[in-house]
């Protein structure tokens, strides 16, 4: 078949990097304004691929709004290539459910503007996640394009000669673990490697030659890609010359103005003409692991750690409360507010790129990073209230006596979990509300005590705050500010239903239930599954009791330093970790009470103020990182770490709170919880999948690093049992085979620069101040994995109180809206079907599902008596076929459906 060269025209366009987002957005109008002005006066400039997002046109709009028909029509002619996704986002730092509606609001966007590019691209993501052939497929892509993971690679993809491909050629089939794939495009030689084509015939034939060597040594078919563009990269103005050139010295090649679409079908033509060209299969995450592992650029996972809690903070808040509950109102007669949610979920993706979320970014970048995560939380965080305010009202309470609240449980599990609620024992609505706080500071206070619906009596602490102002804000009449005397009730809410609620109430009474205590002695605590035991050093046992297995010592600290970049953690050569085991801790029982003991654990360490300056040096000279001769300060300054370490009445493992004040530059934090358990396998979440990974990398790996990406656990389990180690916007971890197969979770990175091209100074990327870091450590017995995995995902989101009042309501006073069951399978998302899928007329909820396990799973979902009709459905909501009802139990109906292994399933459900 005759060698047909696509020369496909693009930018890759960071948004915010080595600028401001600002002054890059100047760069884009500049650059959509060139390639329109070369559609009109040049008809051999045929396409340009707007980067595979479409947040591109909103950003250009929000500035040039009078060319919206203008871009609309050469979108609608195929000259401007947009989408699938909104934005080009990290896929291992960003969710599942992020992933999808990046997807969602991309094709939306994309079709409105009247056109789509069927393509899944992934030009320069840090690693591709195992689940996206999937995605991708069920979303109808034909293709998917992306810049890492399956080569010896270098610095920005560079190819290297020989080691070990996991690829014969650039083109391959990749599938995700269920089986899904899809023919996957890598830059072999980058997505620059048809950027500034000569127009000279010398400079022109130099060119090509060298070109045309690089793309044969990879190509599997006689369809050559060539990328016309790089990061940032102007319109090539004079490419129509530069082609007509190429054509004259090589007549014997078809050099054509190409788009992804065009040149994957030449490929999918080329291999069914030519079946001797198999390709290769690669199953799963792409996370360059047959590398030397110096560029895989897993160290971004720890860089601006607290921008990491922010985002976990923030896809929280939709995935897990807004969405749901407002989904659950919808059930109950309130408008869905579909408009809001878009908005919040825009407002976090814009944080979702690479090199955002990533935190390899100029300081002013993540200065603008913290607005928008919280213009998105707000707008979730009020979705959220309102919806549960709205299903409070519709609950029975009438019988309810003293003051009534009401417990939701969002989650797709049964729950037990401590809950704080704040009650106004009394208010005054004195317009003069400053005469109202004296007469509610005066109120004296009877005794209470905590009761659910049934009146059975819940053991509770029950503070006094005092008087405070608030205030209502009604729908139907002006604010009304108050003063109120408040209670805070602080207990254990005991399996509250999945997606459902109960109700409590404080009654003034005395209590009288004799308090219990799950401290059992110096230093001990335990409840009906752990006992936990803090040794002198701070570090801790738990032993699970149905097992009798005992892990640990557990839970101590280790500082290092760190003369990398937000890219790169480099160790300075010929240092040690400065640790905290075997240094006396201060230990104190912190609280002690019938649903929960906490205590406070206080480690010290010196460590060095800073790297020494011969660092300075080396960045003004964008020295090699991993060549830097710069080692620590000789100066110290106190590392102080606080641990609230924490064990409910109904716990299945222990909650620990580290916090310390950063005083230190160029260093690295990680807590180490040595497992002593005996394999060598271990598993991470990771978007809709949960990745086994080797504690051992390949031989080929000369880093001393290993870290990894997860997202919200890691977990390991040998013959006898194993251990989970949940986290909260923690996404680095390492595992440590010489250290008892340790986990290492990093808790802070602090360094002094961006990194990569050139000297870009990020002091804010120290990250002076105080740092907060969460995570769980539950032990497990043999076979309990995919039940404990449960654990990890409660985890990231607490149980909710709303307060209430006596009234009449068509809910009971506890009530589930959905039951289902299913081995290994997680509840990923509730929420109202898109609009523009919903046929007219109805109203569907959308459910998804994932297959956590490696065999075949039965997902049942009984019948709610809200639901007309179930549809099987893909991850942009279109209607597949019906699912018909079966009998479960009894009488009972449900939906029954067989997940294959690592299956993500949605389902539309019909009311």
């Amino acid at each position: 078949m005759k060698t047909t060269v696509h020369i496909i025209s693009h930018s890759h366009w960071d948004r915010e990097w080595y600028l401001p987002f600002e002054k890059h957005r100047v760069k884009l109008i500049e650059l959509m304004d060139n390639a329109m002005e070369l559609f009109e006066k040049d008809e051999r400039y045929r396409n340009f691929h707007l980067d595979g997002q479409t947040i591109v046109l909103d950003d250009y709009l929000e500035i040039h709004p009078e060319n919206r028909e203008k871009l609309k029509k050469y979108v609608q002619e195929g000259r401007f290539h947009v989408g699938p996704w909104y934005i080009l986002q990290d896929e291992f730092l960003t969710s599942g459910e992020a992933a999808v509606r990046n997807l969602l609001t991309g094709m939306r966007e994309a079709k409105e503007f009247g056109g789509l590019c069927p393509v899944g691209y992934f030009p320069d993501a840090f690693g591709n996640a195992g689940q996206m052939p999937q995605l991708l497929k069920q979303a109808g892509m034909k293709a998917v394009a992306f810049g890492r993971g399956v080569k010896p690679v270098g610095f920005n993809n560079e190819a290297k000669e020989g080691g070990a491909y996991e690829s014969t050629y650039s083109e391959m089939n990749w599938e995700s673990m269920d089986g899904s794939g899809l023919l996957g495009i890598l830059f072999a030689n980058w997505y620059n490697n048809g950027a500034e084509i000569p127009v000279e015939p010398e400079e022109a034939k130099e060119y090509w030659d060298q070109r045309f060597k690089a793309a044969k040594h990879f190509a599997g078919t006689s369809q050559l890609l060539f990328m016309n563009g790089c990061d940032h990269q102007p319109v090539q103005k004079d490419l129509g010359d530069a082609i007509e050139t190429a054509r004259k010295l090589y007549p014997d090649i078809d050099f054509i103005h190409s788009d992804f679409e065009t040149y994957v079908q030449a490929v999918e033509k080329d291999l069914e003409e030519n079946p001797t060209n198999s390709l290769s299969t690669v199953r799963g995450e792409l996370t360059s692991q047959e590398t030397d592992g110096f560029w895989t650029l897993v160290n971004t996972c720890s860089s601006h750690v607290e921008l990491k809690k922010e985002n976990r903070r923030g896809e929280a808040a939709l995935e897990k409360e807004a969405e749901p509950l407002a989904a659950l109102a919808a059930l109950a007669g309130k408008e869905y507010p579909e408009d809001l949610l878009r908005y919040s979920w825009k407002k976090l993706m814009q944080n979702h790129p690479h090199d955002s979320i990533c935190g390899c970014s100029v300081d002013a970048d993540n200065d603008e990073m913290k607005t928008r995560f919280d213009k998105s939380r707000q707008v979730a965080e009020t979705v959220t209230e309102e919806s549960a305010k709205y299903l409070a009202d519709q609950i029975d309470t009438e019988n309810a006596g003293g003051l009534p609240f009401i417990v939701f449980n969002p989650s797709g599990w049964e729950r037990s979990g401590l809950v704080e609620a704040i009650l106004d024992y009394e208010l005054d609505y004195d317009r003069f509300i400053w005469n109202g706080y004296d007469r509610m500071k005066a109120l004296s206070l009877p005794e209470f005590v905590l009761k659910d619906a049934d009146g059975n009596e819940i053991p509770a602490k029950v503070e006094d705050l005092g008087a405070n102002f608030g205030y209502f804000l009604p729908d139907d009449r002006f604010r009304e500010p108050y003063m109120a005397r408040q209670l805070r009730v602080t207990f254990e809410a005991e399996k509250v239903p999945a997606l459902g609620h109960r109700l409590y109430q404080l009654k003034k009474a005395a209590p009288t239930k004799e308090k219990t205590s799950l401290v059992t002695g110096e230093n001990t605590m335990e409840n009906a599954f752990l006992k936990v035991e803090i040794l002198k050093d701070g570090t801790y046992t738990l032993t699970e009791k149905n097992s009798g297995r005992t892990y640990g010592p557990l839970g101590y600290f280790e500082d290092t330093g760190d003369i990398g970049n937000e890219y790169l953690y480099v160790q300075p050569k010929n240092t040690t970790p400065i640790v905290t085991k075997g240094t006396p801790a201060k230990i104190t029982l912190e609280e002690d009470l019938p649903y929960r003991a906490v205590y406070r654990i206080e480690s010290r360490v010196e460590i060095p103020e800073s790297a020494d300056e011969t660092l300075a040096e080396e960045r003004r000279r964008c020295s090699d990182f991993f060549g830097r001769k710069a080692g620590r300060s000789e100066k110290t300054v106190p590392l102080v770490l606080t641990t609230k370490l924490s064990l409910e009445k109904n716990g299945k493992g222990v909650s620990a709170e580290t916090t310390f004040e950063n005083l230190a530059k160029d260093h690295r934090v990680r807590v180490i919880l040595p497992t002593g358990l005996a394999t060598e396998q271990h598993f991470a979440d990771c978007p809709f999948e949960l990745v086994k990974r080797n504690n051992h990398h390949s031989a080929g790996w000369k880093n001393s690093s290993g870290c990894e990406h997860q997202q919200r656990f890691t977990a390991m389990e040998d013959e006898k049992g194993g251990l989970l180690a949940a986290n909260f916007g923690l996404y680095e971890y390492e595992i440590l085979p010489e250290k008892d197969n340790a986990i290492a979770i990093t808790l802070l990175r602090a360094v002094g620069e961006m990194g990569d091209w050139g000297v870009f100074p990020t002091p804010k990327a120290q990250l002076p101040g105080t740092h907060t870091a969460r995570y769980g450590i539950y032990p497990f017995e043999k076979g309990k994995l995919y039940e404990t995995i449960k654990e990890g995902a409660q985890f990231q989101t607490s149980l909710l109180a709303v307060v209430t009042d006596a009234h009449k309501g068509s809910l009971p006073a506890e009530y589930s809206n959905l039951s289902w069951s299913g081995e290994g399978i997680e509840l990923t998302a509730l929420k109202a079907r898109e609009s523009e899928r919903m046929p007219e007329g109805e109203n569907d909820l959308v459910l998804r599902f994932v297959n956590h396990s490696d065999k075949p799973q039965r997902l049942t979902v009984t019948k709610p008596a809200w639901a007309e009709k179930a549809f099987l459905s893909n991850v942009i909501e279109e209607e597949l076929e019906r699912l018909p009802e079966t009998e479960s139990t009894g009488e009972i109906s449900a939906y029954k459906h067989t997940l294959r292994p690592y299956e993500i399933l949605t389902l539309i459900l019909r009311r």
